[in-house]
């Protein structure tokens, strides 16, 4: 149980607070920087009419098991917290302080769900890029993206992510460094890729040893007509 408990603190302490920036169209991807190309080609465009998701968050570390489900309306900012012990709906534009800590664990979860669009959502952050470096699991020759989230803002600001993209700008590996610290934190993969109607969600990440694996389940995307 203790184990169970350090990795959640763990984990909701792992992402910073994002917020969300007007979506690039087809037609604006030529003058696009780089990560908002890459959301582009993880399905951007299609978010835009995106009513309502579902999914499952689990996170496995050797025998230990935690799990919780998220029902999210991204246009009106209901979001439904739905654990073993209860349900909890709330507004992310009116929380008290019980609505504020599920909140933490939302930002978190949303993340390792959707982190290509928040290449183009998030503010308050620089990048710099690499070519042809080693990916630090596969080991193959991958491009590099950098993100840096300012010191001020959000749930846990100052941290860094090295995202390692293919030459189709899907994303394949990355590192989280807390607190833009030079060594790792945590380093996953990303694979297991499914299509919603054209956004396309890596639904499993683990590490390179093997012991932790954080995957999704129950992904459900309602779209309007």
């Amino acid at each position: 149980m203790k184990k169970i408990i350090l990795l959640i603190v763990f984990l909701v302490n792992f992402l910073a607070c994002k917020e969300n920036l007007p979506q690039k169209t087809t037609a604006d991807l030529i003058e696009q920087n780089t990560p908002q190309k890459i959301a582009s080609a993880h399905g951007l465009e299609e978010w835009k009419k995106v009513t309502q998701i579902k999914f499952t968050f689990n996170a496995d570390r050797g025998e230990n098991h935690f799990e919780r489900s998220w029902i999210w309306k991204p246009k009106t900012n209901d979001i439904t917290l739905i654990t073993a012990e209860n349900t909890l709906k709330y507004n992310q534009n009116s929380m008290d302080s019980i609505a504020l800590n599920a909140d933490i664990n939302f930002i978190n979860d949303k993340y390792w769900l959707l982190a290509p669009f928040n290449l183009a959502w998030d503010k308050g952050f620089t990048f710099a890029e690499k070519s042809s470096i080693k990916a630090p699991i596969s080991k193959k020759l991958l491009q590099q993206l950098t993100i840096t989230y300012g010191n001020e803002g959000g749930y846990t600001p100052g941290d860094a992510y090295d995202f390692y993209y293919n030459k189709n700008l899907q994303i394949e590996e990355w590192i989280f460094r807390k607190g833009n610290d030079s060594l790792p934190t945590m380093v996953t993969s990303w694979e297991d890729y499914k299509d919603y109607g054209g956004i396309k969600i890596a639904t499993k990440h683990q590490n390179p040893e093997g012991t932790f694996a954080l995957y999704f389940t129950n992904i459900e995307v309602e779209k309007e007509e």
